[in-house]
């Protein structure tokens, strides 16, 4: 459960990733196809929502399992940074937004990367040990 986990955390990271790098050129080029309401300020805060969600439980899951801290710090720290960039993130303009939500995003994808790898690493030796 928890690798499905991280690896759903890992694609709604990397949809932040792609929403924001790529939904303004989007708009743009292509604005007869309604891509408006993916610009919406609710739709990534929904993708934050998702994030949180699916992280801190996959992360807490395999930290218990394989005792490798540190991938809570990546996880976390880019949590934390997906959260400023929802909380406070238009307040200081769209380009500091956007640095910390892809900031975050990748802190948390390496966290959740580091906990696949771990948890099957523990998993694989917990197999051979029976």
């Amino acid at each position: 459960m928890q690798q499905h986990l991280d690896k759903l955390a890992i694609s709604i990271s990397s949809l932040c990733i792609v929403h924001c790098l790529l939904l303004p050129i989007g708009i743009v080029l292509i604005p007869s196809i309604g891509l408006q309401t993916l610009a919406d300020e609710a739709f990534h805060q929904m993708l934050v929502v998702a994030v949180l969600l699916t992280s801190c439980s996959a992360l807490f899951m395999g930290c218990r399992r394989h005792k490798v801290w540190r991938v809570l710090t990546w996880g976390l720290s880019g949590l934390l940074l997906l959260i400023a960039a929802v909380l406070f993130g238009h307040d200081f303009g769209e380009l500091f937004e956007k640095g910390l939500t892809l900031v975050g995003s990748l802190f948390v994808i390496i966290g959740h990367v580091q906990n696949y790898r771990l948890c099957k690493q523990v998993a694989c030796a917990h197999e051979h040990d029976e």
